[in-house]
């Protein structure tokens, strides 16, 4: 049962520095859905759900996600161009006019958690500037009971002021938008930037540092479901690459789509209440799950809606990163509580769109560890002039923008985890296929999920390696065979039938591979070293 519980507790915001605040407190979605669209911040699409428009951003914006260098992080944090460190007292400045920005307001304010688990169960704050702002926070994270609220004591605030524009000489920020993390403060202050992802992505990031440093326990940027036999699934993959999609099974129950925490005692959870999905070409015929989420109750945005009020998903108008958000009860199979036990396999997902990597292939657990700090995808550049180039994309540990230590230690958290459980780890190239992206073509989602099912019902995992070819450039193990895809699919150079470029463009790959890793050699092991691509070009 859907718990829309409006409690008749009410809360003041002055011990926040927002004063004279007209507070909304713990709305139900279709108030704030009415509210939105009463403001004309959004409309309703023919199937009831809301669309909105973040504005400017439709997207994150890595270069303006600051941490607070203090004494909690300054010996801890990897500082980088990922982790731009933040003065304490310009935070503080920041935050006091971000404060007085919002009072004398209408703000809506949600009290959630995130984690399923009750051990590591984190006490939110969220308050926002926008109605609809707020029921994403519904949706994406977990929900309260009335009797929860009674005597609920935030441990994290969010405080998110899309209206708010820093100025830059003045703050310490790089443009009028910013995305900040204080740990001593416990606050993610979030300002010039309508777009909902970094909410949730403030959040994430936090526990990216709490949980292996004060929990044991190791945070992932993954999708995981589990099977009827109780074995979990775990997927991990940048924006693109098909999380979301290949999780969502109706034979398996889905435990969430985006972020989780593995911990010491083996068990998986969800740190959200939430999925938070690509929406671009999405249909009911090859997603069915995620297109009938769509419904009263998700938010869209940034999408283009035809004259009746219908949802052109192919329309790219205003972004490619057209999303939906929806509480996780919008899925009919899904795990109740979001808890897994025994991880069984681990799908690393990239859409290789120079089409070189084997659509499916085992990993050692050298090659495993080398692909996780690697956290490779690849994006296309575009058409002009009828020229199109693929561009390799590295995001260490498959989410590096939200993780603040260094990448080696998540990858021995991984490392130390698969030996104990005994996982299986699998490259899945969801990419392309028979040439590069303007060449070749996708690989079909049918040939992808068929895959992941022989692996999952153990009719890959049986085969020993006379059964599987072990790549001549990248070294990993590609079945032969495998039940539902054709043979010659299984052998990226035998689609492309031509292996002096299938070969040259894959050393170009591997050469773009080494290059990035050259700044982890220092901190990896000799055995992640090796994981990676052995041979070279001449």
């Amino acid at each position: 049962m859907v718990d829309h519980t409006q409690t008749t507790k009410t809360i003041a915001l002055e011990h926040y520095g927002i004063k004279n605040a007209k507070v909304r407190y713990q709305l139900p979605p279709d108030e704030l859905q009415k509210i939105t669209v009463d403001k004309g911040q959004g409309v309703e699409t023919a199937s009831g759900t809301l669309a909105v428009n973040t504005g400017e951003f439709t997207g994150r914006s890595p270069q303006d996600r600051f941490i607070v260098k203090d004494d909690i992080t300054k010996d801890r944090v990897w500082w980088s161009n990922i982790n731009i460190p933040f003065e304490s007292d310009k935070f503080q400045k920041l935050y006091d006019k971000v404060a007085d920005y919002l009072s004398e307001k209408e703000v809506f304010v949600r009290d959630s958690f995130a984690c399923a688990d009750e051990n590591y169960k984190l006490k939110i704050r969220v308050i926002t500037e926008h109605p609809w702002s707020n029921m994403f926070a519904y949706n994406m994270f977990l929900r309260p009971t009335e009797a929860e609220l009674e005597n609920f004591t935030p441990e994290w605030t969010v405080v998110n002021a899309p209206g708010f524009m820093a100025d830059p000489e003045v703050d310490g920020t790089r443009q009028h938008n910013f995305a900040i993390l204080d740990f001593t403060r416990k606050i993610a202050l979030i300002g010039g930037t309508g777009y909902t992802g970094e909410i949730k992505k403030g959040i994430f990031s936090a526990l990216n540092f709490i949980l292996p440093v004060f929990k044991e326990t190791m945070p992932m940027h993954c999708s995981a479901n589990v099977g009827k036999d109780g074995d979990t699934a775990i997927f991990f993959g940048l924006s693109g690459t098909g999380k979301t999609t290949l999780s969502t099974d109706p034979n398996r129950s889905l435990i969430g789509d985006d972020e989780h925490g593995w911990t010491k005692e083996n068990t998986v959870f969800n740190f959200e209440g939430g999925c938070y999905a690509k929406v671009i070409n999405l249909s009911q015929e090859h997603e069915p799950e995620i297109y009938g989420a769509i419904k009263k109750g998700a938010i869209l945005e940034n999408v283009i809606l035809n004259g009746k009020g219908e949802v052109d998903f192919e329309d790219t108008s205003i972004t490619q990163n057209t999303r939906v958000s929806y509480p996780i009860y919008h899925i009919d199979n899904i795990r109740k509580p979001s808890i897994g036990k025994n991880p069984k396999n681990i799908f690393f997902l990239t859409a290789d769109a120079f089409g070189v990597l084997p659509p499916i292939s085992k990993l050692t657990p050298s090659q495993a560890a080398y692909h996780f700090i690697s956290g490779y995808t690849a994006k296309v550049a575009g058409t002009e002039a009828g020229v199109v180039e693929p561009v390799p994309s590295f995001s260490a540990c498959f989410g590096a923008p939200f993780m603040p230590l260094h990448p080696a230690k998540y990858a021995e958290m991984l490392s130390e985890k698969m030996k104990a459980s005994g996982v299986n780890v699998w490259l899945v190239n969801t990419g392309w296929t028979g040439g590069p992206y303007g060449v070749g073509t996708r690989m079909k989602l049918k040939y992808t999920r068929a895959m992941i099912n022989a692996v999952l019902n153990g009719e890959l995992g049986l085969y020993d390696y006379d059964h599987y070819h072990i790549h001549s450039v990248f070294g990993v193990a590609q079945p032969r065979t495998c039940p539902g895809v054709p043979d010659e699919v299984l052998s990226p150079r035998t689609t492309w039938n031509d292996d002096e470029n299938y070969y040259k463009t894959a050393f170009k790959l591997t050469n773009a591979f080494r290059e990035n890793f050259k700044k982890f050699e220092a901190d990896a092991s000799e055995a992640t070293r090796r994981g990676g691509p052995q041979r070279y070009a001449f």
